[in-house]
């Protein structure tokens, strides 16, 4: 087995727009490093660690290949175990050749949700998949969605060199947690890669858990990065957090489109409102979480009309941004994010907001049924 380095050498990230070079490895990061300087929240940062969509590509004639790795994951005291790690899946020539368990690294202690992090530094551990195919194969090395991961070494057994230039066409996407599926059966099984995997493009997945806020500096990364089709989905975040009211959330919808349309003017653009979320379509948010572990609404209905914003009222007003910009901007699109997952399909959400693993995967297939179509905006 030789190492392969993996900074200056053949292995390429692909889905991280910055890459953290630690003591111990290598940092994927979905957001390019000078928008750190744009936020003081640390999940932002914490979510653009969180490798959604990241994986290592290379071709290689080896049978063998081992990967060091460095998770973080977190751990509550009253909880015996750390939360789950996730998967690191290997793709062969765009098939599926193995799924590993991501092994338990640092451990972040803490006495509740939101309480100060107690660091218990751990250890890499080695993955390693064998019985490859034999001769020159393109290889991806997909890193969980849910868990910060460091890549610390790559050996192989073989010739190890640079990827051919994927051919795709490039779809960037930016969402909450609902795209980023922290929640999903591995990285493959989020809605977007199912999604594009059907619709035989590449995505980059700069879904932000918790932070799809229409920041602006994620409008200029997208404005500044290479992209054949771009899609938004908006509004559950703002909900959840009263971030904004009706008279500052139009605008700010404007405003992100905006950005975008200034290094994309003529890219198909999909705008997605929320999925089905009874407990703030037609209440106001901020929410929080009860005894039961599901999202709850703390506003009241009535203050709508002062406006506050409810997931009803977020797609409305999407809807009409989008028909008043169609006029000059033909290849903006908007889709009723129902159509993903709609009020009959309640029962898979999880905690009253977030999809089951299963659940994800039909959001996938359904946008891949509606954008890449014969009459769709990705067609």
């Amino acid at each position: 087995m030789r190492e392969v380095r993996l900074l200056g050498g053949p292995v390429e990230f692909r889905g991280a727009l910055d890459l953290e070079d630690r003591a111990d490895g290598v940092m994927p990061r979905r957001l390019p490093a000078w928008t750190r300087e744009q936020y003081q929240d640390p999940s932002v940062y914490g979510a653009t660690l969180l490798p959604s969509g990241v994986r290592l590509v290379f071709r290689t004639d080896s049978t063998e290949i081992e990967f060091d790795v460095l998770t973080s994951t977190g751990q509550l005291d009253t909880d015996p175990r750390p939360r789950p790690t996730g998967m690191l899946e290997l793709l062969v020539d765009g098939a599926p050749a193995g799924r590993r368990q991501a092994p338990v690294g640092n451990v972040m202690r803490m006495a509740g949700p939101g309480a100060p992090q107690r660091i218990v530094p751990g250890e890499p551990g080695t993955v390693r998949f064998a019985g490859l195919p034999a001769g020159m194969k393109h290889v991806e090395l997909w890193l969980p969605q849910q868990t910060p991961t460091e890549l610390v070494a790559l050996r192989a057994n073989g010739e190890v060199l640079a990827p051919d230039p994927d051919g795709r066409r490039r779809w960037v996407h930016h969402g909450s947690s609902l795209s980023h599926c922290i929640e999903a059966d591995g990285p493959t099984g989020t809605w977007p890669v199912v999604a594009a995997t059907i619709g035989g493009v590449e995505v980059i997945n700069l879904s932000q858990a918790g932070n799809a806020l229409l920041d602006p500096y994620v409008a200029r990364t997208i404005r500044d990065m290479p992209a054949d089709l771009i899609s938004l989905k908006t509004g559950i975040n703002i909900v959840s957090l009263a971030a904004f009211r009706l008279r500052t959330f139009g605008p700010a919808v404007h405003g992100f489109l905006d950005t975008i349309r200034e290094g994309h003017p003529d890219t198909p653009l999909v705008v997605v409102s929320p999925v089905s979320c009874p407990a703030v379509e037609e209440t106001p948010g901020p929410t929080a979480v009860d005894r039961d572990g599901q999202i709850t609404a703390l506003g009241a209905p009535a203050d709508v009309a002062d406006g506050a914003l409810s997931l009803a009222v977020v797609r409305a007003e999407l809807a009409r941004i989008v028909k008043a910009r169609q006029a000059d901007d033909p290849r903006l699109h908007y889709l009723d994010g129902r159509e993903l997952l709609g009020p009959g399909e309640t029962d898979d959400l999880t905690d009253g907001l977030h999809p089951t693993a299963a659940a994800y995967r039909r959001m996938g297939e359904r946008f891949a049924a509606y954008a890449f179509a014969g009459d769709g905006p990705f067609r």
